[in-house]
């Protein structure tokens, strides 16, 4: 193809006038052939290509590129500034042809609702198809059919940006299923339920980033890469070079001196944090190499995770837990939010979403697990797990105590479980002061919603270093003895120190930030609210 400038492309329907050898059937404005990138750059009239004239204005082929301000959702709310020239860039969605004209559907990522373009047979030649990149411009008209869109695109100049061969593109226009969309996860976003979903996500984050910067917590970046495993489930991915790297010769042993891993959870380093500024978050990726290949279950996913000094009171840090979740359900309001309203528009059922969204903007319920199994052990129904004190609440469990205790006609109201048994708990956990019947608690939660079960977690800390010592002695983390030497404590000794100098009451929690948008998604797998889901057997891309 002959090349003009350099940058971006325009491909223009026509014939080359050009017999370059970068020359084709089509031609491409504002490019140049790599080979010869100033011979064929097209003159201005001020100024040459890449900077601005002697007047100011920029070259031609940058104009072009970036004259498209507005996105469709936003030309579709508010109209056109000039209805008489409306330029807007997006994807061929689908075609429909009549003898005199045909109807193209073009989406741009930025609503559900696509946008419909009035053409000419000419216009099309046979070559645009679903998955084309495409600048129309035209005349923003009434449409004849003001239910389905009150307004369409008449369309005067097509110019493809990225030709879409229709005999291999994946995204045909019939009913794909989620476990054949999953095998292509470069693709399925561009789908405009899937594109939902990702602008639900930006949304989600936007607002429970407002919502701890107005509430004075100052957001972190805490590491990837660990010394320690937080929860000590031992179900970690492990840090290591390459194979390639292990047999050059250059080859001085282990790239770090001890083992190192994956994070699977912020808050060791959220606490060291926190005595610096007092009160902190983070939304960091963790990962799992647990084995479960459930709904419910990925092997990377992103974790919202909060720190606050100063605090005796786990009343404070549930009721933290449960304002950060309302600040993201709060932006689904259909009557505000666009995505709120697309999710409707989609396979989600009203009646569903609202339970969920309305239930979330409730105050949560609250029980203690020893009422919790009390409940289970009532109930006439049959669990393949007994319900049993001291053990810990399987998924049948959870489900069953978010129903019972939070389900109403109209809505789901979620709920804290709190003061599981110490001996089934991490050993960073402040134990109760109360022991209640000998039975030894932690000041602890789980939030509790339907069908995803626990969504988050989170306690008071253990903050003195005795007790602190002595529970990891009780868990053989550490041998027993008075005084624990620095090769004892190995890679938790930083976290020991916090408590030797200046230590103060604090707590915090994480909340399994993809499991809550899935369920206020309703959507039924949590691989679908990740753009580029892992899980055991599968990493795509």
């Amino acid at each position: 193809m002959r090349r003009s400038g350099g940058g971006e492309s325009a491909l223009h329907w026509g014939r080359s006038d050009s017999g370059s050898a970068c020359a084709s059937r089509y031609h491409i404005s504002a490019l140049a052939c790599s080979n010869n990138k100033s011979a064929n750059r097209p003159k201005e009239q001020s100024g040459s290509i890449g900077r601005k004239g002697e007047s100011g204005r920029k070259p031609m082929w940058r104009r072009r590129l970036s004259r498209a301000k507005s996105t469709i959702a936003h030309l579709l709310d508010q109209g056109p500034q000039d209805s008489e020239k409306v330029v807007i860039n997006g994807f061929i969605r689908s075609i429909r042809n009549q003898k005199q004209r045909s109807f193209a559907s073009v989406g741009d990522g930025s609503s559900l609702e696509p946008l419909q373009a009035l053409l000419t047979p000419q216009q099309l030649l046979g070559r645009l198809s679903n998955g084309t990149a495409v600048r129309l411009t035209g005349s923003w008209k009434p449409s004849p059919n003001p239910r389905l869109q009150s307004h369409e695109l008449h369309v005067a100049e097509v110019d493809v940006i990225g030709y879409s061969d229709p005999a291999t593109y994946p995204l045909q226009k019939k009913y794909q299923t989620p476990e054949y969309l999953r095998t292509m996860p470069h693709l399925r976003a561009r789908l405009p339920f899937n594109s939902t979903l990702l602008r639900f996500r930006s949304d989600a984050i936007a607002a429970v980033t407002s919502f701890f910067h107005k509430n004075g917590f100052t957001q972190t970046h805490t590491p990837i890469i660990t010394s320690s495993d937080c929860e000590g489930a031992g179900e970690v991915f492990r840090v290591d070079i390459s194979e390639k790297e292990l047999g050059s010769k250059a080859d001085e042993g282990p790239f770090f001196k001890t083992p190192k891993y994956l994070t699977v959870s912020s808050q060791l380093h959220l606490e060291a944090l926190a005595q610096s500024v007092g009160k902190v978050w983070t939304l960091s990726p963790t990962f799992r190499a647990e084995k479960s290949d459930t709904a419910r279950h990925l092997s990377e996913f992103y974790m919202l995770e909060a720190e606050i000094s100063f605090t005796q009171d786990l009343k404070e840090v549930m009721g933290l837990a449960e304002q950060a979740v309302q600040s993201i359900a709060r932006n689904l309001d259909t009557a505000v939010s666009r995505v709120g309203k697309e999710l409707l528009q989609g396979p989600v059922e009203e009646v569903e979403f609202k339970r969920r969204v309305e239930g979330m903007l409730q105050p949560f319920h609250r029980i203690t697990y020893t009422e919790a199994i009390k409940l289970l052990q009532a109930s006439t129904h049959e669990f393949e797990y007994a319900p049993t004190w001291g053990h810990g609440l399987q998924a049948e469990h959870e489900r069953y105590i978010a129903a019972e205790v939070g389900g109403k006609a109209d809505m789901s109201v979620p709920v804290f479980v709190t003061h599981y048994p110490r001996a089934i708990k991490p050993f960073y956990m402040l134990p109760t002061a109360n022991v209640v019947d000998g039975q030894e608690t932690v000041d602890c939660f789980d939030l509790l919603v339907p069908e995803a079960c626990e969504i988050a977690g989170g306690s008071m800390r253990e903050h003195q270093l005795e007790p602190l010592l002595k529970s990891m002695q009780a868990k053989s983390m550490i041998p027993t003895g008075p005084d624990p030497s620095d090769e004892d404590l190995g890679e938790l000794k930083w976290y020991i120190d916090l408590r030797r100098w200046g230590s103060v009451p604090h707590g915090g929690f994480g909340l399994g930030f993809d499991r809550l948008l899935g369920y206020l998604a309703c959507t039924p797998n949590i691989r679908e609210v990740v753009a580029f889901p892992r899980w055991v057997g599968r990493c795509e891309c």
